[in-house]
């Protein structure tokens, strides 16, 4: 049983207690009603499958092998009517409570549950006018919420992501390499845009296949509603804020600013990298 704590017009201070009112009044209910031991299991925004596998193993006590093929169930599959191998973005990231000998599919099929619950008709009469379908939506979405750090730069990813889709441009997004690889980098190196992979968006045009994580629900709405803007570049600052441009020698001078900020933190050696960044992306041309 899924717990959702997003509520509008409230601090993260408040959505955190009323979180953890609402973990413990579910608990208490929980055991009242004959459940016995339960357990409370929150999947944060932007896990990915893998996480959320290793997260159910661990809190939930079910072997890895079940989970890896309870994401991969056929019904599952068919229901939410995608193209890819398994649900990745598709278990919604939420605070859950789960009864003692949950099975992997049980946990697995609840948190896609979640996701229908949370998906809206209107966003599903949205999908013809902005021309893509909702696997489409999730996938932007999932970057989205790769790429951000502040809540209000959401949409404006998501709008650098489809201008460049409709200007037929690579979208040349690091969180599809980090995806591609299989494993986290602290950084993205020159030699690891070379993986080959249909996630690989350096190398390979439109959208990934799929979702490379769980998008919250702020970044499904940024990828619906994206910002009016005209930007095609950004790149990141230490501070967590991007900088946007509209063309590649605004972008160009961006980098420079980037590199500047960067530099003044870290005395790593540079290697085959643009920049040494200490655990955060170069400024790369995209």
């Amino acid at each position: 049983m899924p717990l959702s704590g997003a509520t509008i017009g409230t601090s993260k201070r408040e959505r955190t207690c009323f979180v953890a009112t609402a973990v413990y009044s579910a608990t208490l209910d929980a055991i009242r009603g004959g459940k016995g031991i339960v357990h409370t299991v929150t999947i944060p925004e932007g896990y990915s499958l893998g996480q959320i596998i290793s997260l159910f193993a661990s809190k939930l006590s079910i072997a890895p092998e079940s989970l890896q093929a309870a994401v991969r169930d056929t019904a599952l599959l068919h229901q939410l009517d995608i193209p890819t191998e398994t649900v990745e973005g598709y278990v919604f990231p939420d605070t859950y409570i789960f009864p003692a000998q949950t099975t992997a599919r049980t946990a697995i099929a609840t948190g896609v549950r979640r996701f229908e619950q949370v998906w809206q008709p209107e966003w599903t009469l949205r999908l013809d006018t902005i021309g893509l379908s909702r696997n489409d939506v999730m996938t932007l979405a999932s970057i989205v919420e790769k790429e951000a750090r502040l809540a209000e730069e959401r949409p404006v990813i998501a709008a650098v992501y489809l201008n460049r889709l409709r200007d037929h441009m690579l979208l040349q997004a690091d969180p599809t390499v980090q995806y591609a690889l299989g494993e986290h980098q602290n950084r993205v190196l020159y030699k690891h845009l070379e993986v080959e992979s249909a996630y690989n968006t350096y190398k390979h045009a439109g959208l990934p296949p799929g979702p490379i994580a769980s998008p919250g629900r702020a970044s499904i709405l940024a990828a619906l509603y994206p910002a009016n803007v005209p930007y095609e570049y950004f790149v990141a600052l230490p501070d967590g804020h991007h900088e946007f441009r509209n063309d590649f020698a605004g972008h160009e001078t961006a980098r420079r600013l980037a590199r500047r900020a960067w530099d003044s933190l870290t005395t790593a050696t540079k290697h085959d990298s643009g920049l040494g960044d200490g655990g955060h992306r170069r400024p790369h041309a995209r």
